[in-house]
């Protein structure tokens, strides 16, 4: 059996378009002689992720397991695509951004020479908080997932009536267009353009952003990690609305559902390769400057 230290690539297979990136990841992590397994994501068409020969082609799922890390090629979602299957094992995972905004990625498409480093543990790690959550209906619970970003509740193209607690203490109380819980990993996302705070990725909150709150005291509130929260669909209303955790699959919710949040024992490991500050990532992204 091989003594080679395994590094899974997990390309975008429709934003790395032949694999030319992995390909070059590819070579570079070669020369340091470790093991690469490819395990392509995000494509209708089989032929498009097939990998370039001379590469060991496997389900992300099934490599993870002693692996010493996962590169991620493409946009947020790769990433968390990458995160749910590495949240047992803590496998670290280094993000190359070929999407859009990419406040998830470690590496920016010119910076892979960097890969050099990670190939000879010239690396930090840092830890994600993540979530859990729970859809309880007529007391019996129906769901259970977890989240490197946010749980989204919604109306179904209509105002939907909630209510928000923490430790069973009633927060807030609205109709609007529905609510995001997120980590400070996802406060870039969904829940900022809501109007939420930026909170620092490697902290350790949770972030309750209402979505369109039809009241004004409806504010965005940041919470310590170990609140429980609570968002309970009010039964006197019949507009239907879903939940959707990390941009996944929409699941539908109904009148009187409660869905529980709390911070989980599960966290995602990120390898830190560039000396970019915070501040300046969010800077960068966000098309202001900092000199």
């Amino acid at each position: 059996m091989s003594n080679q230290k395994k590094i899974i690539i997990c390309p975008n297979a429709g934003r790395d378009i032949g694999f030319e990136m992995a390909r070059k990841v590819g070579e570079i992590l070669k020369k340091q002689g470790r093991l690469i397994v490819f395990c392509p994501v995000f494509d209708d068409n089989p032929a498009a992720s097939i990998p370039p020969p001379g590469y060991e082609h496997a389900e992300l799922e099934n490599e993870v397991s002693g692996a010493e890390m996962i590169i991620t090629i493409g946009g947020d979602g790769t990433i968390l695509r990458a995160a749910r299957a590495a949240a047992e094992s803590g496998v670290p995972i280094l993000g190359i951004n070929l999407g859009g905004k990419g406040f998830l990625a470690e590496l920016e498409a010119d910076e892979i020479g960097l890969i050099d480093l990670a190939a000879n543990g010239g690396y930090g790690l840092e830890r994600r908080m993540m979530l859990d959550v729970e859809v309880i209906r007529e007391g019996k619970k129906i769901l259970t997932d977890f989240a490197l970003n946010d749980v989204v509740i919604k109306g179904d193209n209509k105002v939907i009536d909630l209510k928000l607690y923490g430790d069973g203490q009633l927060i807030s109380h609205f109709s609007g267009d529905g609510t995001v819980i997120a980590t400070p990993t996802g406060s870039t996302a969904y829940s900022m353009s809501a109007g939420g705070p930026i909170v620092e990725e490697a902290a350790h909150n949770i972030i309750v952003t209402p979505i369109c709150a039809h009241v004004l005291k409806a504010k965005s509130i940041v919470l310590v990690s170990d609140r429980h929260v609570t968002v309970e669909l009010t039964p006197n209303k019949r507009n239907p609305a879903y939940m959707s955790v990390d941009g996944g699959e929409h699941t539908d919710i109904q009148n009187g559902d409660l869905i529980n949040v709390q911070k989980s024992e599960r966290y995602t490991s990120r390898v830190r390769l560039s000396s970019r500050s915070f501040y300046k990532k969010v800077s960068d992204k966000l098309g202001e400057r900092i000199e």
